[in-house]
């Protein structure tokens, strides 16, 4: 699928610098361009590669002011933002080259699920009773839904995705393979020397918009409902647990857990490798650096927190300057008991 300069500009309102006619196929790294794709220059570090890419466009902020030559071969078209334009060309190449609409023979689908128009659906793919996948909703091969799932309108779910009984998928979703919804949360009552499984009857609710990483997964609630509300955004191999909450439009790196019964607020950045205990709330807008422990409340709308146990993230960096210099201070201690004491320091120290 080929696209002009002139297309390109035009999508994406930008101005081309260049030849107009110009074509591309393809995308490319601005380090490792080829004719015939397109790359862009989001990031001053880059700059020096534009000078020698090959590529044939590349997509730049419209204050972009060379400090080189240009290649003659490379058309420029100057937009507002390179990256959140690269993002929308893509989304356009991709919706262009999707999978055609269809439902394999060898798909499992129980009698009263309801499916949709324009509905993928691939080679062994079980869908259980009272299933409804709404319109333009695409699964890949080898998915499993349990009886009652909702998926919603243009909501895509890759291969090898597990979701359990009752789960509800909104609207234009993306599920990435291996992602496990509505497994039962960790529930367990001591018993003597063991345990009693506690039953887990709730459901996950997943809102539109809503992207799922690879190997994720998302236990059911106890009672009631886990809920990722609309516009979250979720690495690969996140652990959320039982009755957490994830406010709208946040977003959280691979490896994170978090415990039940956790409620984090809206538009949150997550880094990677966070744990969180359960039944603590977080507020809107809040920043958790990676590798953090969050062990309390976070009350504070817009927080910045770093380490384990999380403080402030200004407080963090203070004292992990005096935690390097922990060596030095223990020599110098050293030093004044014994002038203290009366010895004199040997040479080496």
């Amino acid at each position: 699928m080929e696209f002009s300069a002139a297309d390109i500009a035009q999508l994406l309102e930008g101005q081309v610098e260049g030849n107009e006619q110009v074509r591309v196929s393809n995308v490319s790294k601005i380090e490792e361009g080829k004719p015939g794709t397109l790359t862009f220059l989001a990031n001053p570090k880059y700059e020096e590669h534009i000078y020698k890419t090959q590529a044939s466009i590349a997509l730049v902020g419209k204050d972009f002011m060379p400090n080189g030559s240009i290649p003659s071969s490379l058309t420029l078209i100057r937009v507002d933002d390179a990256y959140a334009s690269l993002a929308k060309l893509l989304a356009v190449y991709q919706s262009q080259s999707s999978v055609h609409p269809g439902i394999s023979e060898h798909a499992d689908i129980h009698p009263s699920a309801s499916i949709g128009q324009e509905v993928f659906i691939g080679a062994f793919v079980h869908i259980g009773a009272n299933c409804v996948i709404e319109d333009g909703a695409q699964i890949f091969p080898n998915s499993s839904l349990g009886s009652d799932v909702r998926v919603g309108k243009g909501t895509v779910i890759r291969s090898n995705v597990s979701i359990y009984e009752r789960s509800q998928i909104g609207d234009d979703c993306i599920i990435h393979g291996g992602v496990t919804i509505g497994a039962d949360g960790f529930g367990f009552a001591p018993k003597g020397s063991g345990y009693d499984k506690v039953p887990q009857i709730g459901n996950v609710v997943i809102q539109e918009g809503v992207e799922i990483g690879a190997g994720t997964c998302i236990d059911r609630a106890t009672l009631g409902s886990t809920i990722i509300e609309k516009g979250v955004k979720l690495d690969n191999l996140i652990q959320i647990a039982h009755n957490v909450v994830i406010g709208e439009n946040t977003v959280i790196a691979a490896q994170t857990g978090i415990a039940g019964s956790t409620k984090i607020g809206k538009n949150c950045m997550i880094g990677g490798q966070v744990g969180i205990i359960g039944h603590i709330e977080i507020a809107d807008e809040v920043k958790i650096a990676a590798q953090s422990g969050i062990g309390h409340p976070i009350t504070e709308v817009g927080a910045i927190v770093q380490g384990s146990p999380a403080i402030p993230n200004r407080d963090f960096k203070r004292a992990f300057v005096n935690f390097v210099k922990l060596p030095e201070f223990r020599d110098r201690l050293i030093r004044l008991e014994k002038l203290i004491a009366g010895d004199r320091p040997t040479a080496d120290e």
